[in-house]
């Protein structure tokens, strides 16, 4: 793949598809940690498969390197490209483990909610499944003095579903319970609650057993989806 072709019109559509005024509100959503060149995610998308028409699969040193060179730009929306890059083809090359480096330099630079969790559930976790020995960097990562990198953690079995392995998504919401950080403490109620569809009765166990432990705002997440169904009427019956 000619990375050099590639950015190179990326940069130039994105120039010419620059929205000032939308620039603006969007830094501000994300507390202007970051620039925007003002593309809604529908126009970005849509200029996003232009500029991707007619090229070829990357290598896994192609994702490597696009990502890199997106990463170095100042507005978000080359991280946001970068993201959904990776997404699409990470699980299908399959990258190797060593490509979880590139994955934690990436969660750990801009590092905020908008690109984390996009990594961590599509990128770190389809990592982990194709290589299941990276579960034990995942344990090395719940302890992790840097939030993001503990949010990934937690988040990294957000699309397992039925793959989950309960037992430690447990444990990882345990070791954190304590945390104060705003975003660890969502973290923790988000990935019970996509748990809860598909074993509730384990979640609701487990928030019970550990409501002094977890936070409110963990506890309330992880039952939102199962409070708003127990809320519900029951269905008329029917004649028969």
């Amino acid at each position: 793949m000619d990375l050099d072709a590639l950015v190179a019109e990326l940069t130039e559509r994105y120039g010419n598809a620059r929205d000032e005024a939308r620039a603006g509100p969007m830094a501000a959503y994300l507390r202007h940690q970051f620039a925007f060149i003002g593309l809604g995610s529908q126009a970005r998308r849509t200029v996003d498969r232009a500029v991707l028409a007619g090229r070829s699969a990357p290598t896994e040193a192609d994702l490597r390197e696009l990502a890199l060179r997106c990463w170095a730009q100042p507005e978000r929306e080359y991280q946001y490209f970068a993201v959904e890059y990776l997404r699409r083809w990470v699980p299908k090359l399959p990258a190797s483990e060593d490509f979880l480096g590139t994955a934690e330099a990436l969660i750990r630079s801009k590092s905020w909610w908008d690109t984390v969790d996009e990594l961590a559930a599509h990128v770190v976790g389809p990592l982990v499944l194709l290589h299941p020995t990276l579960v034990l960097t995942m344990d090395d990562w719940i302890d992790s003095p840097d939030l993001w990198i503990a949010r990934t953690a937690i988040l990294h079995q957000l699309a397992y579903k039925d793959r989950t392995d309960a037992d430690r998504l447990f444990a990882y919401c345990l070791r954190r319970a304590s945390e104060r950080d705003f975003f660890i403490r969502k973290a923790i109620g988000w990935a019970l609650r996509q748990y809860s569809r598909v074993d509730e009765e384990a979640v609701r166990g487990f928030v019970a057993a550990n409501s002094g432990s977890l936070s409110p705002l963990s506890c309330r997440e992880a039952l939102v989806w199962l409070s708003r169904r127990d809320r519900r009427p029951p269905a008329p019956a029917t004649r028969t």
